[in-house]
């Protein structure tokens, strides 16, 4: 993946000229800045880092492609970039193995591109990886869950515990709930044993 850099005296001229000189907006890249510390003699300067999303997207790409290749399935993508977040979907002859038993295999992918990405260039940015349309149905389930247990906690006036789930499903419920006037949500515990709890308000 190329790396973009540049260096200048002021940073916030430095990006605004090095995103015009390669014709790009902020919503389109990821930026490391670095500043150089100066002395006496030397002023402080900086020192930045660009990485357009379109190029992480076809490096994210072809690395997947390598790693299922590598677990014996070929693999098709289907990408898009919305509201600064990179979306892979992946089609196999065999979904159900790159999805996993409660959809671990899809997270363990998830995890080794956004450690791959950290190592190798430092970089964080905002990626959902999806088979078909596996991540959407889980979403829609888990937000029918949360209005359904909202509906009980109001009804009966008693908390209820959801199961145990990982920071995703958790930011689902409370989102789902977030505007919801009678209940309120909270995580508690350590994970991997993180669950919600809705409650009245």
């Amino acid at each position: 993946m190329e790396v973009k850099e540049f260096e200048g005296k002021n940073l916030e001229e430095l990006i605004n000229n090095s995103l015009e000189s390669l014709n790009l907006k902020k919503e389109d890249v990821i930026i490391i800045e670095e500043e150089q510390k100066g002395s006496l003699l030397k002023k402080t300067s900086y020192k930045i880092k660009i990485f357009t999303l379109q190029e992480i997207q076809n490096y994210v790409k072809d690395y997947l492609k390598e790693l299922t290749k590598l677990i014996g399935l070929e693999v098709t993508f289907e990408s898009k970039i919305r509201d600064e977040q990179i979306v892979i979907k992946m089609y196999s002859d065999n979904n159900s193995i790159l999805i996993g038993k409660d959809g671990r295999t899809l997270s363990s992918l998830m995890f080794v591109v956004k450690q791959m990405l950290s190592n190798k260039y430092g970089i964080y940015p905002h990626i959902i990886l999806d088979v078909e349309n596996y991540k959407e149905k889980q979403e829609k389930n888990l937000e029918r869950l949360a209005k359904k247990i909202a509906r009980e906690v109001i009804k009966t006036k008693v908390d209820v515990k959801l199961d145990n789930m990982n920071s995703y499903e958790r930011r689902i419920i409370h989102n789902t709930l977030s505007n919801n006037d009678k209940v309120i949500t909270i995580s508690e515990g350590e994970e991997p044993n993180r669950h919600v709890i809705i409650k009245l308000k």
